[in-house]
C-alpha cells in the first residue's frame, strides 16, 4: 500500500447537519489510516439577488420603456425592494463571505477531530447555484468521489426546490456517494 494512489473526495458542505453528517461518515468510512487521499470541502455562495444602482440608471431606464406612470410607479416599488446601496451590499457580501468562512471552518475542525492527524483538507469556495458549481468544480479537479449529504425532501418538496444531490449524481462524471443522515441519529458522527 505504499504506492497507494491519492484519491480527490470532494465533500459538499453547507449550513445544514446534514452535510457535516456526511463530511462525518467519509471521514470515518472512506478514509484510512494508510491513505494518501485528499478531502476536498466544497462550498456554494448563493448569489447575489440584490443589486445597486446610487446613480438611477435602472430608473431612468425603466421611465424611458414604461409609458404608463401607474405602471412604471407600481414596478418601481417593486424593483426598488430589490436595489440598495453600496453599503448595504457590501453588509451583505460581509455576512455572506462570513457564513461560508464559519462553515469551512467547522468542516476543517471535523476533520482535525475526527480524521487521521495526516488528512489532507483543500476547500474551494465559489458563489453560484450549487448544483453548477458543485458539478463544475469536480469535474474541473477530477474528483474521485463526490460525497454529498442528503436533505431527504419528500417528492413534493424535491419537486420544488430541486435537488442538489440528484442533479449532481445525473451530472458529474465521477462516482457520487449521497449519504443520508439516520433519522434516530441526533449527532453528526459516522461509524464503521
Amino acid at each position: 500500500m505504499a504506492d497507494a494512489k491519492e484519491r480527490k473526495i470532494l465533500v459538499a458542505v453547507d449550513e445544514g447537519l446534514e452535510s457535516m453528517y456526511a463530511l462525518s461518515w467519509s471521514l470515518h468510512n472512506l478514509i484510512s489510516q494508510t491513505s494518501n487521499d485528499t478531502i476536498i470541502l466544497i462550498y456554494a455562495k448563493p448569489p447575489r439577488t440584490v443589486y445597486t444602482s446610487p446613480d438611477g440608471t435602472v430608473v431612468f431606464f425603466l421611465m424611458s420603456k414604461i409609458k404608463d406612470m401607474v405602471f412604471f410607479l407600481i414596478v418601481l416599488v417593486l424593483v426598488a425592494g430589490y436595489l440598495f446601496s453600496p453599503d448595504m451590499l457590501a453588509s451583505i457580501d460581509k455576512c455572506r463571505n462570513d457564513l461560508a468562512s464559519s462553515i469551512i471552518e467547522k468542516a476543517k475542525k471535523m476533520c482535525r477531530e475526527q480524521g487521521d492527524n495526516e488528512v489532507k483538507v483543500e476547500v474551494i469556495i465559489e458563489t453560484g447555484d450549487p448544483r453548477d458549481v458543485i458539478c463544475q468544480a469536480a469535474d474541473k479537479i477530477h474528483a474521485d468521489v463526490l460525497v454529498m449529504g442528503s436533505h431527504g425532501y419528500g417528492l413534493i418538496k424535491r419537486a420544488f426546490l430541486g435537488s442538489v444531490s440528484n442533479h449532481c449524481a445525473q451530472n458529474v462524471k465521477c462516482p457520487v456517494l449521497i449519504v443520508k443522515k439516520p433519522k434516530s441519529s441526533s449527532s453528526a458522527t459516522g461509524t464503521k
